[in-house]
């Protein structure tokens, strides 16, 4: 059984399990349940992100090095980078506005104000000054240390450059860091055979410390939260297939990245798998090792999509008239937050205060939608994944190559 295979499995299964287990939990001794949880589902699932997260930052810096320093590819980051940055632009609004739109439809807000006290407020989200502020780390082992995307792909750009401008003098510290980016990706796929253990643990512990009490009760939130998540990705198909990157070869490589990412919740966990799929895919190599890290960072469709449709619906909730004025304070302040989310579980439910306070609308909205908020976070994580690895295949047919498969790619130069 493949990989994605085995982790689609590990995803059903767990579902499954998490439901029997929270079903049984009056029959079964008290607190067993919660041990389970506790002392193995939970301790499993957070060793294997860690695991992942300890192959993302060395494989990101090491990959952002060696394209930059690539004499045959290296120029074409600046440009690359510049593209990505519009159509991130782009498709973020539109997931924004769809998000609005379903919301202004469907008005899932309605009759949901008995729910208001079911959990607490999250925490205020850092500024869009502290946030750019935050972009430039100390030093490169403080971005290496703190594992924050952003800073490592700064600290690796300026690294990169530098070594770039002295090609001669670099070459021992490129040839190391080729070693070590080499040694990142054996390790990656040691970690990898772990992967269904890991989604089934993360997820059977959602569900059976959770279970679906609350996501029914919430049932036309989670509804039309999904139905604008999955527009967004019907859309991206679309465009797939309008400008011929083929849309179910997309779906079929990069499979195992969105189950993947629907399982953890992490976008930053799956990043590794996402750049293998790439290579499957027949991304070019020097393309995905610089756009699937860097919209690792800033692309978040999910978090677009979330923060529109949040918005409206606590205004809803607390019955405040939707007017212009309050439709593009949500629609600019999201599509900033978007950008500075966060690729870790509960990211999303942190900067949906900073929407709603600019908004002036009530925090306490956040406290409705927080104990669902893992149910959808999964899905909203494989659309950031969908729409990061979109973006990227989008940019490299429009620039004029075609993505070819590794098959295809043995038989061209077999040929030659």
């Amino acid at each position: 059984m493949s990989v994605t295979r085995q982790i689609l499995f590990a995803l059903a299964f767990g579902i499954i399990t998490g439901l029997v287990l929270n079903t049984c939990a009056g029959a079964l001794p008290d607190g067993s349940v919660a041990w389970l949880d506790i002392h193995l589902l939970t301790p499993v699932g957070s060793i294997f992100l860690r695991l992942l997260q300890f192959v993302v930052v060395p494989m990101v810096f090491g990959a952002l090095i060696l394209s930059l320093t690539n004499h045959e590819h290296g120029a074409a980051v600046g440009r690359h980078a510049g593209r990505l940055l519009v159509g991130y632009l782009l498709t973020s609004a539109i997931a924004l506005a769809l998000g609005m739109l379903v919301a202004q439809w469907l008005s899932p807000g309605t009759g949901a104000v008995s729910l208001v006290s079911q959990a607490p407020l999250g925490r205020h989200a850092d500024s869009l000054s502290q946030w750019l502020v935050g972009l430039v780390p100390n030093n490169p082992f403080t971005a290496l240390g703190s594992g924050g995307l952003l800073q490592v792909i700064f600290a690796a750009a300026l690294i990169g450059i530098a070594m770039r401008a002295l090609p001669d003098d670099s070459a021992p510290l490129r040839r190391l860091i080729q070693s070590g980016y080499t040694v990142t990706l054996k390790v990656l796929e040691f970690v990898l055979k772990l992967a269904p253990y890991g989604v089934f643990a993360l997820i059977t512990s959602v569900i059976a410390s959770q279970g679906l009490d609350l996501l029914l009760r919430l049932g036309m939130y989670v509804a039309g939260l999904t139905l604008a998540l999955a527009l967004m990705a019907v859309l991206y198909l679309l465009l797939l297939g309008i400008t011929g990157a083929r849309p179910l070869d997309f779906v079929k490589h990069f499979g195992q990245s969105l189950g993947f990412a629907f399982g953890t919740a992490s976008s930053g966990a799956t990043l590794p798998l996402a750049l293998g799929n790439a290579r499957s895919y027949g991304m070019s190599e020097s393309l995905a090792s610089f756009a699937l890290p860097f919209g690792t960072a800033l692309k978040r469709d999910g978090a677009a999509v979330l923060q529109g449709f949040n918005a409206l619906f606590v205004a809803q909730l607390f019955n405040i008239d939707i007017t212009t004025s309050l439709l593009i304070t949500v629609f600019t302040t999201g599509l900033l937050v978007s950008f500075s989310t966060a690729g870790v579980p509960g990211a999303g439910l942190v900067a949906m205060t900073t929407v709603l306070g600019a908004a002036g609308l009530p925090l306490e909205g956040v406290a409705v939608v927080a104990g669902v908020d893992r149910f959808t976070d999964g899905l909203r994580t494989a659309l950031n994944v969908m729409g990061n690895c979109a973006n990227a295949a989008l940019l490299e047919r429009l620039d004029g190559r075609h993505a070819v498969t590794p098959d295809h790619e043995e038989a061209e130069r077999s040929a030659v």
